[in-house]
C-alpha cells in the first residue's frame, strides 16, 4: 500500500487535487498522511476539510496550530484574527460535523512498520517516543473531553518555555501544544523560541532548530513535520520537513514513504510571506 506524506495545505484545495492527480492517488489502495494545518490562509478551507474527512481510513491527520485555532474560534469568536481566512468553515452547513471530526484527530502519529513519526512542528529535546506519545494523548484527551472549551481559553501563550516533568494543569498542556504544533527553535536546554520563524542560519544565538539540539532523545526516530515554510522541503537523517510554502506561492510537496520519492506541484500563493 503506497503511503504519501503531504505538507501544509492551508486551504489550497486546488493544489491538493493537482498533487493527488500527479500521485495517481487511489483511496482504495493508497494512504495519505497530512502533517497538519489543513486550513486557513488559503481560499478553500472547507473543501479541504470535507475532502480529507471523507477519505476515512485512507487519511492520517495530525493537528496543526491553524487547525487548533479554527476550533478555538468556533467556540470563541473574539479569537478571530484579521488574517484568518476560514469563514467558509465557520459558516458551512456541515460545520459541526467538521469540527467534531477535526477535534478527534491526534497530535502525533507513529507507525512502527513504516518507521516514521508524524507531527506538525516538532519535539523538545527531553522527549523520547514514549514521552511524546503520552504527552500528545494528554492534549487529545483535553480536546475530546468535556472541558474542551476551557482548554481553548488557556491554549494561547508562549510560556512555559521549557519542559519539566512536574509541569501540571493548563501550563503543561500549553507547553505540549506549543511543542507539537508551533516549535521551530529552542536552545540546548529546550527553552522554546516561538517567535523565531526565519530559515536556519538567521536565528540569534543560542537557538538551534529543534532537531539539531545535541542529545535530543528522539534521534532514533524518523520524524516528518511541516509548519516551517522558511525551512522549506528539507531532509536529513531522522527528519523530513514537508512545508514548502504552498500558501505563500511555493509548492505543495509529498513524500512517498515506501521509497523516499518526492512529488510537488507549484502554487500561485494566497498570502504574502511573513505570517505564521
Amino acid at each position: 500500500m503506497p503511503t504519501y506524506a503531504i505538507g501544509d495545505i492551508q486551504g489550497c484545495f486546488d493544489e491538493l487535487c493537482r498533487l493527488l492527480d500527479t500521485l495517481r492517488f487511489d483511496p482504495a489502495r493508497d494512504q495519505l498522511w497530512f502533517c497538519g494545518d489543513l486550513v486557513n490562509r488559503g481560499p478553500q478551507s472547507v473543501e479541504t476539510l470535507r475532502f480529507v474527512k471523507e477519505l476515512g481510513a485512507a487519511a492520517v491527520v495530525v493537528l496543526g496550530n491553524h487547525d487548533l485555532h479554527l476550533l478555538a474560534v468556533a467556540h470563541y469568536a473574539d479569537r478571530l484574527r484579521p488574517a484568518d481566512n476560514f469563514m467558509d468553515v465557520l459558516e458551512a452547513y456541515d460545520r459541526y460535523s467538521l469540527f467534531e471530526w477535526l477535534r478527534a484527530q491526534p497530535l502525533l502519529h507513529h507507525d512502527d512498520d513504516l518507521g516514521y513519526t508524524l507531527v506538525h512542528a516538532g519535539l523538545p529535546p527531553q522527549w523520547d517516543l514514549a514521552q511524546a506519545q503520552a504527552c500528545a494523548r494528554e492534549v487529545e484527551a483535553a480536546l475530546q473531553g468535556p472541558h474542551m472549551t476551557t482548554f481553548f481559553e488557556h491554549m494561547y501563550g508562549n510560556g512555559p518555555a521549557c519542559w519539566r516533568d512536574d509541569l501540571s494543569g493548563w501550563k503543561r498542556l500549553r507547553f505540549i501544544t506549543n511543542c507539537l504544533t508551533r516549535v521551530r527553535y529552542c536552545d540546548a536546554q529546550g527553552n522554546l523560541a516561538l517567535k523565531l520563524k526565519d530559515a536556519p542560519g538567521r536565528q540569534p544565538a543560542p537557538y538551534l532548530p529543534w532537531f539539531e539540539v545535541p542529545g535530543r532523545k528522539s534521534t532514533d526516530l524518523n520524524i516528518i513535520f511541516g509548519h516551517w515554510s522558511t525551512l522549506g522541503r528539507h531532509a536529513q537523517p531522522g527528519v523530513v520537513c514537508l512545508d514548502s510554502g504552498c500558501v505563500w506561492g511555493g509548492q505543495l510537496t509529498a513524500l512517498r514513504l515506501d521509497d523516499g520519492h518526492w512529488f510537488s506541484v507549484s502554487c500561485e500563493g494566497a498570502c504574502a510571506p511573513g505570517e505564521d
